[in-house]
């Protein structure tokens, strides 16, 4: 797939089957990441692969963030909510959670961190997408808990940026509406 062509076809594909995911392609689609633009080298994504009862578990962390933060909710309304928390994480066979750890280098800005690795995230989509997989990159409040960055042991500086949902599609993507460039761009000559 030519690498204009993956760009503009690729979509966020929700709906996927449940069939397992070859090891393989799980791996070229990290190594993929590994190759985002990065100053300085630091390298600050962290991957983590949830199949099977790795999925629960997180379920079973966000099912304790959303007992947490909505206490003060009606008992029907707090268990239909840690209910669906729960289940989130059994839409795809497979996630690949991506962390980031900033550098402590002086010389490392944190913004250009979070550059890379959302950079890495988008490398990762677009291998899913050339190797025929379908990929949603999901987040939201509940990602950026503290009890999110303690389930994946990530330093008290990082934090999980994605989700990525992955599987084999399940759906049509809808086309993309994209505003022209003109609209967005600024020639300054």
């Amino acid at each position: 797939m030519e690498t204009i062509e993956a760009i503009k076809t690729r979509r966020s594909i929700g709906v996927v089957k449940q069939d397992p995911v070859p090891k393989e392609l799980i791996e070229q689609i990290i190594e993929a990441g590994t190759y985002a633009p990065n100053h300085h080298r630091t390298e600050p994504w962290r991957f983590f692969v949830l199949t099977g009862e790795g999925r629960n578990k997180l379920g079973q962390v966000f099912e304790e963030i959303t007992r947490i933060e909505n206490a003060d909710d009606t008992p029907e309304s707090l268990i239909s909510k840690m209910e669906r928390q729960k289940k989130n994480p059994l839409r795809a066979p497979v996630i690949i959670a991506v962390g980031i750890e900033p550098s402590d280098k002086n010389n490392v800005l944190v913004s250009e961190e979070y550059a890379a690795v959302n950079s890495a995230v988008q490398n990762m989509l677009l291998a899913a997408h050339s190797l025929g997989l379908g990929a949603v990159w999901r987040t939201g409040k509940i990602t950026y808990n503290t009890k999110v960055r303690e389930f994946f042991n990530l330093s008290s500086k990082g934090e999980i940026l994605a989700f990525i949902y992955l599987g084999y599609p399940d759906m049509e993507p809808k086309p993309a509406k994209k505003t022209p460039i003109d609209e967005l761009t600024t020639w300054i000559e």
